[in-house]
């Protein structure tokens, strides 16, 4: 029996450059490694299921759960995390010291249900006293004009969302003032720690602390099939998240190298220790049962703001084959 020939469309991280160099292999499968930036995977795939397998928006994943159709099926892999106390910007004349004079602004994302916004509006709402209806968001993009939302939204009435124009850029706009606040994934190209400012200066301390008083290391992505390939070869599912997995094993273990830089920053080996103080030593988990939480926190965010007509459930989102690991 040949090896199945799968296209995949993923950036090229550190924890599945194994897989894009062929030194780890899907067991049955020949897969074949598109490396794009996140927003040309996301669209594609998206708008017209160009890939077998992609690195995908967990929001974006999630809302097409809901769609009668549901295109996609995941495996709980998880190629983006990132916390975003850091991705708040601010235009320094917008009177904006605390979270809580955000409430009443108006605050730029290139798409409502990005999943860094999904989460910023959430921490912003659970943590800090902002209510997700307490602003106008403003949509469109960031340094180039006329991007719009990659999936249809049927958004409740009392979620304010508006248009920039054809012309406009939200980096721009922050800058000048249109805008008092930016939620994003992308630090704009107007910040400059003066006009446009972090809500949250020392926000590695911010973040750590928050990990500290959740245990919620933010989940960006998710690895997604077209759930036609999935429903004819359903062992792939398995398989897959097996490759991921030990993908990032062999990035585990190279971190742990101290005989030379493998990054090159210049502390590098100082920032893996405190990451393992801090975090312990599966700090980035694959897998369900280790992701609850995180998970059913981001789940219970998507639904509040408007984007899942009700909470889905963790068992839900991903192929049932990689729920449960089988045990020697």
């Amino acid at each position: 029996m040949g090896q199945l020939e799968l296209t995949l469309g993923c950036w090229d991280y550190d924890r599945v450059q194994p897989l894009m160099d062929g030194r780890m292999r899907p067991e049955g499968i020949n897969l074949r490694f598109l490396n794009m930036i996140v927003e040309e995977t996301f669209f594609r795939m998206l708008r017209n299921r160009e890939f077998d397998v992609s690195e995908m928006s967990m929001s974006s994943y999630v809302v097409s759960l809901t769609k009668p159709d549901r295109p996609l099926v995941a495996i709980p892999v998880f190629p983006s995390r990132f916390f975003r106390h850091s991705c708040i910007y601010v235009n320094a004349d917008a009177g904006i010291e605390s979270p809580k004079d955000l409430i009443g602004k108006r605050v730029g994302t290139p798409e409502f249900q990005m999943t860094a916004p999904v989460w910023i509006r959430g921490i912003l709402d659970k943590h800090y006293g902002v209510p997700v209806d307490s602003v106008t968001y403003v949509t469109g993009g960031e340094e180039k004009p006329n991007r719009e939302e990659k999936l249809k939204l049927d958004l409740p009435s009392n979620i304010r969302v508006e248009r920039i124009g054809p012309e406009d850029t939200l980096a721009q706009m922050l800058a000048e003032g249109r805008i008092d606040a930016m939620h994003t994934a992308r630090k704009p190209s107007t910040f400059d720690g003066v006009r446009v400012k972090r809500l949250f200066p020392d926000y590695v301390a911010v973040e750590q602390q928050y990990y500290r008083d959740t245990g919620i290391f933010p989940i960006m992505h998710v690895i997604a099939i077209r759930r036609e390939v999935y429903e004819q070869n359903r062992w792939i599912a398995m398989n897959l998240f097996k490759a991921f997995r030990e993908a990032q094993a062999l990035c585990y273990e190279g971190l742990q190298e101290t005989a030379a830089l493998k990054g090159m920053l210049p502390w590098f080996n100082a920032h893996v220790e405190e990451t393992l103080a801090t975090m312990g030593p599966d700090f980035w988990p694959y897998g369900v049962p280790k992701n609850r939480a995180t998970l059913d926190t981001f789940l219970g965010y998507h639904h509040a703001q408007g984007l899942s007509p009700r909470k889905l459930e963790v068992e839900e989102m991903f192929a049932s084959e990689t729920l449960e690991e089988f045990v020697i």
